[in-house]
């Protein structure tokens, strides 16, 4: 079997919920660093910083599941990679010989020296192997200048405290990859001008949709007017049409009543006038 299905086959037979599926490893964090030595007698976990324990007992826990039951134990599966397939050839007083191995939530990068002292780095698998590399280069030059001498006869994990600052450091360090990785830093500004452009795309979008809605109201109230003013000229015509007709009638009226009170007077003042010429 490949490197990488054994490492899976002893993620599974550590955790203790192997019916859920695991998802935590699937980004760009840092996870764990480990120090160990490679020699005849095998190889031997010296010191080991589980970087992000907090979020997984606790961010993590609640809504991705957990590693190893919460624990974050890499230090099996990682020896077992590094027995598997040691570190490359290194030249005297350096770390090189750097390998990648990944599994399906797990990615592992790891190097060590020619006197088999081993730098291994646990990390999701979008954190780019060239930072995780360059991490155990920069971590080695102070690692084995304070415990160097050290870790070639030390006893299993007898070196976790003394370790334990210089691996946070590291860590902490390497864990906000913009400031460390140029291209990393412009990967995060391309996606923060696409998530820009994406917001003035949207916001356009939606002022294109305002600006229709407006138009489309203003539409309907010219639509509004005309039939407004249809209807004012056509009761203005019969308005205008009634007032005639009104006054026509008044007029009728009017006359109906002089003729009525004028002409039996008319009569009276004739007959008046016809006695008066016979005597």
């Amino acid at each position: 079997r490949s490197l990488s299905e054994q490492y899976n086959q002893i993620n599974t037979n550590r955790s203790t919920v192997p019916s859920v599926k695991i998802n935590t490893m699937t980004d760009d964090r840092i996870r764990c660093a480990l120090v160990f030595r490679n020699d005849a007698g095998g190889v031997t976990l010296l010191a080991k910083y589980d970087f992000v324990s907090d979020y997984e007992a606790h961010e993590g826990a609640a809504t991705e599941g957990t590693l190893y039951a919460g624990r974050g134990n890499y230090g099996d599966a990682v020896s077992m990679v590094i027995k598997n397939d040691p570190p490359g050839a290194v030249q005297l007083e350096s770390i090189g010989g750097f390998k990648v191995v990944q599994s399906d939530v797990h990615q592992v990068v790891y190097g060590g020296d020619s006197d088999g002292i081993c730098l291994a780095v646990v990390t999701g698998l979008r954190y780019p192997s060239r930072v995780a590399t360059q991490m155990l280069t920069d971590l080695y030059g102070k690692y084995s200048q304070a415990l160097g001498e050290e870790a070639k006869t030390a006893a299993p994990n007898s070196l976790n405290r003394k370790s334990k600052p210089i691996l946070t450091e590291y860590c902490q360090k390497y864990s906000d990859l913009q400031s460390v990785d140029k291209a990393s830093a412009l990967i995060g500004k391309v996606d923060g001008v696409k998530v820009q452009m994406q917001e003035n795309i949207a916001t356009m979008l939606n002022n294109m949709e305002q600006t229709e809605t407006i138009s489309n109201q203003a539409s309907q109230l010219n639509e509004q007017a005309s039939v407004f003013k249809k209807k004012s000229t056509d009761l203005k015509r019969q308005m205008k049409c009634k007032n005639m007709k009104m006054t026509i009638i008044i007029v009728a009226l009017v006359l109906g009543i002089l003729l009525t009170v004028l002409f039996p007077m008319i009569q009276k003042a004739r007959k008046a006038a016809g006695e008066e010429g016979n005597p």
